[in-house]
């Protein structure tokens, strides 16, 4: 039996989606909240069986875990080492779980939680025999309930003058997450044997934020005019704000991070399972068209 977590998220949904496309024969376990909106689940097709309750609950975790032989774990990376120890406790073979590209990141505020819990998850398999997966995103977008450039449509849409850190030069590789969806599919059918412990999951090439902007602007129709600031001089705004609020709101290290590029190889995914996301211009304007829809 296969057990998801996260599976009525924002990428959940795109891998139940590919579920449901290829017909996925096998019973699947979802654990789900008492506030989550499980009409997909129950018009899939599929046997699949929910259950309600706290993945912080240990006991729950444990019951959930009862006839399990594979987990794709989704929901948050925070939750994965009590997934992998009752997994172990349950002799379940096979785990999947979703982090991040985040770790690789030289700025605590983005990295240091993400090596803590990494470092803690392969000491816990040094011992045993169970088969883990680690699958890294890049910044994730796709529809309107991103965290990522849903907000920056917005601000385009919003500013008639758009400041940007750096000249926006730092470079990003955001990935949509129909593309996930169908990679998270695509890992689950290796066979354990060919899966390797880790892949990159980015988008088809980098692009500067800068590039990312004017595209959404595109998109838009606007005609925004992109303001540079010096990074020295953001990073001074954000140390004001920390000692003018006492350090309640510290955004230092999150405008040092615009500089630093984060566009990482997905190679080894490509040449497993044929991963191949779709350009970022065609998902973005996809994104813009259903914000406008919205409005």
């Amino acid at each position: 039996m296969l057990l998801i977590t996260g599976i009525t998220g924002h990428t959940g949904r795109y891998f139940l989606q590919e579920l449901i496309n290829n017909k996925y024969e096998g019973a699947i376990r979802c654990i789900v909240r008492d506030t989550s909106d499980t009409s997909l689940l129950d018009d899939s097709g599929l046997n699949i069986e929910k259950v309600v309750g706290d993945i912080r609950d240990k006991q729950f975790l444990d019951e959930c875990m009862k006839g399990i032989d594979t987990i794709v774990h989704i929901v948050n990376i925070r939750h994965t080492i009590p997934i992998i120890k009752a997994a172990i406790n349950n002799n379940v073979q096979r785990a999947i779980c979703v982090h991040t590209t985040g770790i690789y990141s030289k700025f605590k505020i983005a990295s240091e939680e993400y090596k803590i819990i990494e470092a803690e998850l392969y000491k816990l398999l040094e011992a045993v025999d169970i088969k883990v997966t680690i699958l890294r995103p890049t910044m994730i977008y796709g529809d309107l309930c991103d965290h990522n450039m849903s907000r920056f449509i917005k601000m385009v849409d919003r500013f008639r003058l758009f400041p940007v850190i750096n000249h926006g030069k730092g470079l990003i590789q955001p990935v949509n997450a129909r593309d996930l969806g169908k990679a998270y599919y695509n890992v689950l059918m290796l066979p354990v044997e060919k899966a390797r412990s880790e892949y990159n999951l980015s988008g088809e090439k980098p692009i500067t934020m800068l590039e990312a902007f004017k595209l959404i602007n595109e998109s838009l129709g606007k005609n925004r005019t992109f303001i540079s600031f010096p990074l020295n001089f953001g990073v001074f705004l954000a140390r004001c704000l920390k000692t003018g609020t006492l350090g309640k709101v510290d955004y230092v290290e999150k405008v040092q991070r615009m500089s630093e590029d984060r566009c990482f190889s997905h190679e080894e995914a490509k040449e497993d399972f044929r991963y191949s996301p779709e350009p970022f211009d065609i998902g973005i304007a996809r994104e813009v068209e259903e914000y406008l829809k919205r409005k």
